[in-house]
């Protein structure tokens, strides 16, 4: 589902009227979202590192989740991924085999996950707990979660997208926030500020995080195979949280994007979607482009008009690169020395 340009509009009728008009609505849900997540959570068998972001839609979340688990393996400890398992149809608790399940059944992002570090699906993560104790892992790093306060969590690491920051600083549904902010500020450990150049977009964030004294750190996503891409003529397809992000990495990466094709967020490719950018591609001459969501998702595909699109298309592939990963890495290393001092 697109979330609605309004939310992220800073002139215009739109963007002055409809926050008027949905405010009650916005108080009520935001004040029933401060109340939730003011609640105590449960203390899981090993410390718990929370990826979130402060507003719906995507962020940055997933390539941050695995930049984090690569600094922690470096250090020598061992760990486990835990997500609810978004877009799939097991609840779980269950642990990931790639070999067993697909992105029906699990979720896009648990499939990323996995091949790096064990990986649970659970939409109760509290449920999880005896997994996660028989994983042999030391620290979990939870994908999403930030204001689900049913586990207690030793450190909450906010994704930011800097292009776009939270947007007119509105909760849902007259903006995208998931909560008001100042309270969603209280529960942060670290801001991470993706991408961009902090400007007018991430200002609110910035400020707020100053005043909860907060420390605001800075990465970017940067190919993996970038090169693989210059002077190439593409169709880039997408269904994440902001194709349009994808599209300019992609033209940044020296590709000459000729056409985009953009689709909701976790979007299920269906046989007319793979047909129509067969035939797309094939009018242009292009070389279909997508994401590393967007091919474990049409991954499962044997035969048919999907399965012609997944051997033809070629996967751009990014990573979260930290400026400073020493610094990250001693707050692992603190995080997990709090939590077992708390114990």
């Amino acid at each position: 589902m697109k979330s609605p340009e309004f939310w992220w509009a800073d002139r215009g009728w739109r963007a002055a009227l409809y926050p008027l008009l949905l405010a009650p609505a916005a108080a009520v849900y935001g004040g029933a979202a401060a109340r939730r997540m003011a609640r105590p959570g449960v203390r899981p068998p090993l410390p718990i590192v929370c990826v979130g972001n402060y507003v719906a839609g995507g962020a940055g979340k997933t390539p941050t989740a695995l930049a984090l688990a690569a600094i922690a393996q470096a250090r020598g400890v061992p760990v486990v991924f835990l997500t609810r398992g978004y877009g799939g149809r097991l609840k779980g608790p269950v642990r990931v085999d790639t070999a067993v399940h697909d992105t029906r059944a699990v979720g896009d992002e648990a499939l990323l996950l996995a091949r790096s570090a064990p990986t649970i699906v659970s939409r109760d993560r509290a449920a999880a707990f005896d997994l996660l104790a028989e994983s042999g892992a030391r620290l979990c790093i939870m994908d999403d979660g930030f204001q689900n306060p049913s586990v207690e969590k030793a450190l909450s690491i906010v994704v930011v997208d800097a292009a776009v920051g939270v947007g007119n600083g509105r909760v849902i549904p007259a903006g995208p926030l998931r909560a008001p902010l100042l309270e969603q500020m209280r529960r942060t450990g670290a801001v991470l500020l993706v991408g961009g150049t902090p400007g007018p977009a991430t200002d609110p964030v910035v400020r707020a995080a100053a005043r909860a004294g907060r420390p605001v750190l800075r990465a970017r996503l940067e190919p993996q195979a970038g090169g693989a891409f210059a002077g190439r003529r593409v169709l880039a397809f997408a269904g994440i949280g902001r194709p349009e992000k994808f599209f300019e990495a992609l033209a940044a990466a020296g590709a000459e994007v000729v056409e985009t094709a953009p689709f909701p967020d976790h979007h299920a490719f269906r046989t007319g979607d793979a047909r129509r950018l067969l035939a797309r591609a094939e009018a242009g001459d292009l070389l279909p482009v997508t994401t590393e969501k967007d091919a474990v998702r049409l991954a499962h595909a044997t035969e048919g008009p999907r399965a012609a699109l997944a051997a033809r298309s070629l996967v751009f592939g990014i990573q979260c690169v930290f400026e400073d990963p020493a610094r990250i890495g001693r707050m692992l290393a603190d995080a997990v020395d709090r939590w077992r001092r708390s114990g």
